[in-house]
């Protein structure tokens, strides 16, 4: 723990640094960059891509290292927009966690896709480096790009007080010993958290980690952690459960927090009557506050009448002016059953016929449109198909 004096010993020690989150002697990460070029539109437009391998313990001075090569690529071969500098593979058992913190500021500063390939590990320090994954930034705005190829392992654990280190000054007591040892472990949980909110990261997972013994790993294998991460598997195998048993699962990854739905509380819909079902809601949400206008009036004329080429258009327009209903992708369905105490939410979803990664979803209270308690991961919304339990990419033996 953070301030114990005398600290059990791990598979590996740490050198030269105040806090680890696996110790591991050595010269430093190896850097390697792999360039490729493709002819583009035109012959003065050619396509860059380039890949970095770091592989070995992370050491004070490798995101120096790092920083060289980026400025350097974006200097000779500028990124092209909404595409990431480059591609780094990451293959290390850890070190030190503040370099590790380091490299991963600098894969958002440069906009650094991360992956981590099927046969390789990434833990600790790496895992850390993992997360700052960046694709492109539009504005102020990041777009994460964090990848696993099915096999590659991603482990976190909780970071320890290295007491042998040179820099931590001599205690002329225990009581001073002790005071040291907590600040230092407190700057280190600030400093984890500070890059939790800075990746987009839940800062409730940095702070389960907190919570732990150092020896306790946790591991990005099960859906809901990949979700958590904004992590996308590569070369997943995918099952094709019935219809309802996917938009359960949209809808419980949806109301995170809630107690699961199953398939028989998804109420299937065609889409004509999903749509009449959906402007009805819209139709009570406005009777319950009492709104006038013309809207209500076309509301109720358009439900009374069998017409679906007006029911499509009045739906469509009330998508098009910002009324939270789905896009009509093909099946409606509406599963319910969530509920907080007295509050109840009905989740809407609709599934394309033809791309199974592409739904949307809706959820409905008793006032209104309620926004998703969680979102699907923007470059893999996929995710949002598996129940959060499900075993993705099992740990190697």
């Amino acid at each position: 723990m953070l301030g114990s004096a005398v600290i059990r010993p791990l598979s590996c020690f740490l050198s030269g640094t105040l806090l680890g989150l696996c110790a591991l002697s050595g010269q430093g990460a190896t850097l390697s960059v792999d360039s490729k070029t493709v002819p583009g539109l035109t012959a003065k437009s050619p396509i860059v891509s380039h890949t970095i391998r770091l592989s070995g313990p992370i050491e004070q001075g490798d995101a120096d290292k790092l920083r060289v090569i980026l400025a350097r690529l974006r200097t000779t071969s500028p990124p092209m927009p909404n595409r990431p500098l480059a591609t780094i593979e990451l293959s290390s058992a850890g070190g030190d966690v503040y370099e590790g913190l380091k490299i991963g500021y600098l894969l958002r500063e440069y906009s650094v896709a991360s992956v981590v390939r099927a046969k390789d590990l990434c833990l600790s320090a790496c895992a850390l480096a993992f997360l700052g994954g960046t694709s492109s930034r539009s504005g102020p705005t990041f777009v994460p790009s964090r990848s696993i190829e099915i096999g590659g392992q991603v482990g976190f654990h909780n970071f320890f007080l290295n007491t042998d280190s040179d820099q931590i000054p001599a205690a002329r007591s225990s009581r001073e010993g002790m005071a040291t040892g907590f600040n230092i472990g407190r700057g280190g949980a600030s400093a984890l958290v500070r890059y939790a909110a800075t990746m987009g990261i839940d800062t409730s997972f940095i702070a389960r980690l907190l919570g732990r013994p150092t020896e306790q790993w946790e591991y990005i294998d099960v859906a809901q952690t990949f979700m958590t991460l904004q992590v996308c598997p590569i070369g997943l195998e995918r099952s094709q459960p019935p219809p309802a048993t996917l938009a359960a699962n949209i809808c419980n990854n949806a109301t995170a927090g809630f107690s699961p739905a199953t398939p028989l509380q998804a109420r299937q819909f065609t889409p004509r009557d999903g749509k009449r079902h959906l402007l009805e809601h819209v139709q009570q949400n406005i009777e319950t506050f009492s709104m006038k206008g013309p809207l209500v009036g076309q509301l109720r004329a358009v439900l009374a009448t069998r017409d679906d080429q007006l029911i499509d258009a009045v739906y469509n327009d009330l998508r098009s002016a910002g009324i939270a209903l789905p896009e009509p992708l093909g099946a409606f369905f509406m599963v319910t059953g969530y509920s907080a105490g007295a509050y109840g939410l009905d989740c809407h979803v609709t599934l394309s016929r033809d791309n199974p990664d592409r739904f949307d979803v809706v959820l409905q209270g008793p006032e209104g449109p309620v926004k998703l308690f969680q979102t699907p991961p923007p470059a893999c919304p996929g995710l949002f198909l598996h129940d959060k339990d499900d075993m993705l990419n099992p740990r190697r033996r």
